[in-house]
């Protein structure tokens, strides 16, 4: 290995990339890692954690009116945007400054430049010419806002990413698209005092999840006075005197002052030198195996750049489990069934494991037991709100296939019945859990009546 700078080369210091580069340090590789933004990557600069804490912003507004329902009088609140980017943006600094110091501290180099592969074993930094030799090689560039088909306007439209830096708070918001992030920040700008309309293309939002689950969260963003605009298009969009004039494929057309796409993310695959290296590409991702190799032996993949399951923590688990594969002596596969999974959507949501159409194609007989029910909260603060429970149960086995919470805290419950999920729990284990009450999460251990079996259809 003397004609190499390093063990370990790592293209981007987001949560996949650092992960390995700090794991594979500790087991002793010689490690360097490039990035050519900010470290932290996606979730941390621009992504779930100042998300979380906008989402925690816009739900003062409820805490303030129910208040009332308490006993509690206060004055008229306000809310100023620019405190909240602010001190946004200060965490997200002392954030930035924690990973670096971690980094650092596991002694891994970091170099602040774009990175692209010369051949198999070489990188060349642009920001300096110079180039590294690697006997390993790892890309977490992860992937970025897509706008989709060029349409007329399209300069006037923001992702995701702007929407952290916004100059100040749109009075009207116009969001196309229907998974996470548009959900997400639908409730964020309504939250904080926005008027929404949602526009997607599909029969329904969040395309995957539970049935059941899209509806009631669709009539709940309804009754708070969001719009959801489904089986439309935004096909043009005019600058105005008095803000954006956005035509949509039914000609209807709305008025704005913002307009944000969330209607997909691509991964970053492009300028890497993928092609010098030999990298293979399947769908527009970097094709990996089970151990994140790609199809050159010494060059591997993590993260969203692969598009399997692209959320953040599986990020770091394949990062992680890349470092022990190829430097810690164990090799280690991620298991990417039954990944549990949130939304901070407004009510929040919770999810683990199939839904009611995957298992009823998967299985001959499944068991639905739901319930919906008004939040204790809600009983004296008067909010019309309601929250949902499903289960999904292989009838022949009894396991819980499945779990589907719409409410306060889904995310912080989905967590923890992942572990049940995650180690085959039956219905008859769940219910032989004593009830914490009073508690919305006893309706997980409490749901004794089947709502109905839904039983596979005999191909013909």
């Amino acid at each position: 290995m003397a004609d190499h700078n390093v063990d370990l080369f790592v293209i981007g210091a987001g949560s996949g990339g650092v992960r390995a580069a700090r794991i594979a340090s500790g087991h002793g590789a010689r490690v360097m890692v490039a990035e050519e933004y900010r470290v932290g990557g996606t979730c941390v600069i621009r992504g779930c954690v100042p998300k979380k804490l906008l989402v925690y912003a816009s739900r003062f507004a409820d805490e303030f009116e129910d208040a009332a329902g308490y006993g509690w009088t206060a004055g008229e609140p306000t809310f100023d945007w620019a405190t909240l980017i602010a001190n946004k943006d200060r965490e997200i600094a002392r954030l930035e400054a924690a990973y670096t110091s971690n980094l650092e501290r596991a002694k891994v180099a970091i170099v602040k430049s774009r990175a692209v592969l010369e051949d198999a074993h070489t990188v060349r930094l642009l920001a300096t010419g110079e180039t590294v030799r690697a006997e390993t090689i790892l890309i977490a560039t992860g992937a970025a806002p897509h706008l989709g088909a060029e349409i007329a306007g399209i300069e006037h439209v923001i992702s995701s990413n702007e929407a952290f830096h916004l100059p100040a708070l749109p009075r009207r918001v116009l969001i196309q698209g229907g998974g996470y992030i548009a959900v997400e920040f639908a409730n964020i700008f309504h939250g904080l005092g926005s008027e929404v309309t949602l526009v997607y293309r599909g029969e329904q939002i969040l395309r995957g999840f539970d049935n059941d689950i899209r509806d009631h969260l669709a009539t709940e963003m309804g009754k708070r006075g969001i719009k959801i605009v489904c089986k439309q298009t935004v096909d043009a969009i005019e600058k105005v005197d008095h803000g954006l004039d956005v035509e949509l494929s039914d000609r209807e057309s709305f008025m704005a002052d913002c307009v944000m796409f969330a209607t997909g993310r691509k991964p970053n695959v492009q300028g890497l030198g993928l092609e010098k290296a030999g990298v293979t590409l399947a769908r527009g991702a970097i094709a990996v195996d089970e151990f994140s190799r790609t199809s050159v032996p010494n060059i591997y993949a993590v993260g969203d750049v692969t598009d399997r399951i692209n959320l953040t923590p599986v990020a770091i688990r394949e990062g992680h489990a890349f470092a022990d594969t190829v430097f810690g002596g164990k090799p280690v596969k991620v298991d990417h069934a039954d990944v549990p999974t949130a939304v901070f959507s407004e009510p929040e949501l919770g999810v683990i494991g199939l839904t009611e159409t995957q298992a009823a194609e998967r299985y001959p007989r499944v068991d639905v037991y739901k319930t919906s029910f008004r939040p204790m909260k809600a009983t004296l603060s008067g909010r019309d709100t309601r929250s949902f429970f499903k289960l999904i149960v292989d009838a022949a086995s009894d396991r819980v296939l499945g779990c589907h919470i719409a409410g306060p805290d889904a995310g912080e419950m989905i967590q923890l019945v992942g572990i049940a999920v995650k180690m085959n729990a039956t219905k008859a284990d769940f219910d032989a859990v004593m009830a914490v009450h009073p508690t919305a999460s006893e309706e997980l251990v409490t749901l004794r009546t089947k709502a109905y079996t839904v039983e596979r259809q005999a191909a013909e």
